[in-house]
């Protein structure tokens, strides 16, 4: 039975977090990225709150450690988040896809220089892989003068960054907080923050939201903000990580053929070229060292 809860949470985080750049695309057709993603955290504070009372978590860090939940709430909420959003509007979401399955790699550059986590010589074959791509990636952009795609892009990679050093931190300092404490004050916070900013910035009309718009971010809120990152965790607890991150590898797939079916775009050649070089990458990093001697003798 626990096979069968594993591998259905698998394939459950792998299809929504495979939906997600569809789901933003959708989103910022009518509601302007900045307000949409404020309206995102604040759909998603309800449902926090009330999974808390349930599971009485507390709302708030302890003492002491409360100002850290503020950090939180800007540099892993209300800036990574408005960036991908709008890197979602910007880019495809096959390629946005791809940019983010980077995710793994970037948290173990995040891990090395701040935690001085040891490495060796596959996972610094797989960083320099995954730089190289983006680097390839961003020089393909600049030379077709894709401009907005570049800053979509740019934006990605930072919000990934953000999310990256946030996560290391809460390592470093070894905060055991838990998923919903992490998540509930902050959200409401950013969502409060960006929807007034973007009232004044933005000035988003109401009247033009479509309704496909509005479920889109719903969804975003409920089943990628809540749903996803719970299940995730939870498999994490379940399986190593190396077969948790497998997740990142499978969200291009899954967004791949969702762009095929919603709107009969095909994933292109340099898609395909920059995607293998960063499965390589990520592979690289995840796999143990006792792998590599099995494979190499050594």
């Amino acid at each position: 039975m626990q096979k069968v809860i594993i591998i259905s949470l698998f394939i459950l985080v792998s299809f929504i977090w495979g939906t997600t750049w569809i789901a933003m695309k959708i989103a910022t057709n009518t509601i302007p990225p900045l307000f949409a993603t404020g309206f995102r955290f604040l759909l998603s504070f309800p449902l926090l709150l009330t999974i808390a009372y349930f599971r009485k978590a507390p709302l708030f860090f302890p003492l002491g450690q409360r100002k850290f939940q503020l950090i939180i709430s800007i540099f892993y909420f209300l800036f990574p988040f408005s960036l991908m959003l709008y890197a979602g509007s910007t880019l495809n979401s096959v390629l946005a896809s791809i940019i983010f399955s980077n995710m793994p790699v970037i948290v173990l550059i995040s891990s090395i220089i701040l935690l001085k986590e040891k490495t060796y010589f596959s996972r610094r074959l797989g960083i320099f892989t995954s730089i190289v791509s983006l680097i390839l990636l961003v020089g393909k952009e600049l030379y077709s003068r894709h401009f907005n795609s570049l800053i979509g892009i740019f934006s990605l990679i930072f919000a990934m960054v953000s999310h990256s050093i946030i996560y290391a931190l809460c390592k470093k300092k070894s905060y055991k907080i838990s998923i919903i404490t992490f998540n509930t004050i902050p959200s409401f916070f950013s969502g409060i923050l960006l929807t007034i900013i973007a009232w004044f910035i933005e000035n988003p009309s109401l009247k033009k939201f479509s309704f496909v718009s509005i479920m889109a971010v719903f969804y975003l809120s409920t089943f990628v903000s809540i749903g996803a990152i719970l299940m995730y965790f939870y498999l994490q607890k379940c399986i190593n990580n190396f077969y948790a991150s497998i997740v990142f590898l499978i969200i291009p797939i899954i967004s791949e053929l969702l762009e095929f079916f919603i709107y009969g775009n095909s994933i292109s050649l340099d898609e395909y070229l920059f995607f293998i070089p960063i499965i390589i990458s990520v592979l690289l990093t995840l796999l143990p060292k006792s792998f590599f001697k099995k494979i190499f003798f050594i």
